[in-house]
């Protein structure tokens, strides 16, 4: 009994000598494994940087697609909704609008006139809406690669740093030629603290990323039937 009694006091003496706080577990790493910690620390910074400013770009442009849409609907004069916005649009749809709007009085100034030139018109004005939209929607969709790559490189790379802290446990206890906890803990927490790192930042990428991928998908489709409802008010004053 005084034997067990000792063996337990001196395994909890033992394992007070080191500290297994994450700061601790950063410090005695070795430095490849510090390389990948700081790696992962520093993607992990940058995909919540990006989400929380997709999350309120979005918000902000659906909000003022809303507000277009009801001044665009509203009855008034295109004309005068044109003037009103300006050469400086401050949404992807008022940029679409007014992109088609400045081809409309490019060409009227220029006296097209016939029903072929005015066919001709209707295409150009399309093409140049197309044009537009994809440019706005790349500019939404900018920085979401860093999430996708993020989201499946960083496991792996957290594995990188555990097998490399394995190794090195696998080291320490050749040299110490002792396989008792004391000897093996540190490098596996070190190891398996690598792993939760790479976990940490790719876990969230993904999240967001899908529900990114999903909203800028509904936000296009958006533009694309605004696009395509302004074409077909168009072709009918062209008809008229």
């Amino acid at each position: 009994m005084e034997t067990e009694a000792l063996s337990a006091a001196g395994l909890a003496a033992t394992s007070g000598e080191f500290d297994f706080s994450v700061w601790m577990l950063f410090a005695k790493a070795d430095i490849i494994v510090k390389i990948v910690m700081l790696l992962l620390a520093v993607a992990s910074v940058w995909c919540w940087a990006i989400i929380i400013e997709k999350s309120l770009r979005l918000r902000r442009l659906n909000k003022d697609a809303a507000e277009f849409e009801d001044s665009f609907w509203s009855g008034g004069s295109l004309d005068s909704l044109y003037d009103r916005i300006g050469a400086q649009p401050n949404d992807p749809m008022a940029a679409i609008f007014v992109s088609a709007m400045k081809e409309w009085r490019r060409s009227i100034d220029s006296g097209v006139v016939g029903a072929d030139r005015g066919s001709s018109l209707n295409d150009r004005i399309e093409r140049v809406m197309d044009v537009t939209l994809n440019r706005e929607v790349e500019r939404v969709e900018r920085q979401m690669t860093i999430l996708a790559s993020t989201g499946s490189t960083a496991p792996f790379i957290g594995l990188f740093g555990t097998v490399w802290g394995i190794m090195n446990s696998f080291q320490s206890i050749a040299i110490s030629k002792n396989t008792s906890l004391a000897v093996v803990a540190p490098g596996i927490a070190e190891a398996l603290f690598a792993t939760a790192l790479g976990l940490l930042a790719a876990i969230p990428a993904v999240i967001a990323y899908n529900k990114f991928s999903r909203d800028v998908d509904r936000y296009a489709a958006r533009l694309g039937d605004f696009s395509s409802e302004f074409s077909a008010i168009i072709s009918r004053q062209l008809d008229g």
